[in-house]
């Protein structure tokens, strides 16, 4: 196996058009390196890309926030731009393993990974991110909602990398929240967790809703029957307990037949409920629901 340290984004996309499927990615490792150990990947080179600043950091354009795929979910937690209305994808990035483990891994492995139980996928998927991907001589754009095609597998070619994720700066009356329940409380791999977007007007009614789901499908994916039922409505407890038994009906039809499904359902309730509350409360300017 080659272990190769580009100095430049050009040379990365070199050495992926000319290993294609046959190189790997490396920036933080704590997902590759182990299947490497237990042989479930043999690639003939791993390309880190861990210097590469042109690949790493946090940046806000006239619209968007731009995030490179080399940022760690430590960068994410104490970046000031995430601040506020974004404090769901800090959240869910505090939520990863331990304080190691956050060092080193990073945003873009977590997608790139396309497990069901990656946790910053589901505040990006409620931001409605979109991702830059290049190869040699080309490069595209598509919505992290489309990218997932199965467990483990994520619309990448062999000879292309994720190079940007992005996501519109949210505005004074949107708010992303964010909700996980692990196993345990330390290191914890997601059981299940929801993320909620939400723009609300002055009469709390939902302007736009989008919610994500992390560990209770193949990926993570967005709640579109859910998002369809809440736009429009003014939230109170009705409407929120009436989107819970929604969203309990759909999760058990998606998980039937297994062990988990009836867990799972019930359990999806709660967590979403979190959720949702972080967010309205982010809307409203009030950072921890649960201090007021």
């Amino acid at each position: 196996m080659e272990a190769i340290k580009p100095k430049s984004l050009e040379e990365v996309l070199e050495y992926k058009s000319k290993y294609k499927g046959d190189a790997k990615i490396i920036a933080g490792g704590t997902d590759l390196i182990i299947k490497i150990r237990k042989g479930e990947e043999n690639p003939k080179a791993l390309i880190d890309i861990s210097s590469l600043n042109e690949l790493k950091g946090i940046r806000e354009t006239l619209e968007y926030i731009e995030i490179g795929p080399a940022t760690t979910f430590t960068e994410i937690c104490e970046c000031i731009l995430l601040n506020k209305n974004l404090k769901g994808l800090k959240d869910a990035a505090r939520s990863v393993g331990s304080p190691q483990i956050r060092n080193r891994g990073t945003v873009g492995g977590n997608i790139c990974n396309a497990s069901p139980a990656a946790d910053t996928v589901p505040p990006l998927l409620a931001l409605d991110s979109i991702l830059v991907i290049e190869g040699k001589g080309k490069k595209r754009e598509i919505n992290l909602k489309d990218f997932f095609k199965d467990k483990g597998i994520g619309e990448l070619e062999g000879d292309e990398i994720l190079t940007k994720i992005k996501f519109k700066n949210p505005l004074k009356n949107q708010g992303l929240g964010f909700y996980k329940l692990g196993l345990r409380k330390a290191l914890a791999i997601s059981r299940l967790s929801f993320a909620v977007f939400l723009e609300i007007d002055e009469m709390n009614r939902i302007e736009i809703v989008r919610i994500a789901s992390g560990a209770i499908g193949k990926f993570p994916m967005r709640e579109l029957e859910i998002e369809e039922y809440l736009t429009g409505r003014i939230i109170n407890e009705n409407t929120i307990e009436e989107a819970e038994t929604l969203l309990e009906r759909v999760i058990f039809e998606r998980l039937k037949g297994r062990q988990t499904a009836r867990f799972k359902s019930i359990a999806a309730k709660g967590v979403f409920k979190k959720a949702l509350l972080n967010a309205l409360y982010l809307c409203k300017g009030v950072n921890d629901f649960e201090k007021n």
